[in-house]
């Protein structure tokens, strides 16, 4: 109730719903990137021992390079930037509150 009585400057009431737009549609596009990265890896249990768990191979040793591991990387980073464009986006709530005037 307090925030309702509270002045905001003018250029937050009209720059944060524009900024709620853009992390909207950030987090809608990492989520499609996210999905397509995620449906193009390779099971990670195809390349090791079933019994030692041991990965035998010269490529699956060294795979840092190969699509798999820039597919994992591009699914970390994805999902970072959402995890962050969604805390921004719920924090700007607690500073401009839908409805609240200049």
């Amino acid at each position: 109730m307090n925030t309702l009585l509270k002045s905001y400057p003018i250029w937050m009431t009209n720059s944060f719903p524009i900024i709620r737009i853009v992390l909207f549609c950030i987090v809608v596009a990492c989520s499609v990137v996210m999905i397509v990265a995620t449906l193009f890896q390779n099971e990670d249990s195809a390349d090791t021992d079933v019994i030692t768990g041991k990965q035998e191979s010269y490529y699956s040793q060294n795979k840092g390079g190969s699509r798999d591991a820039k597919l994992k990387l591009i699914t970390i980073i994805g999902a970072i930037v959402i995890a962050v464009c969604v805390i921004l986006y719920f924090v700007s709530f607690l500073i401009l509150p839908v409805g609240a005037t200049a």
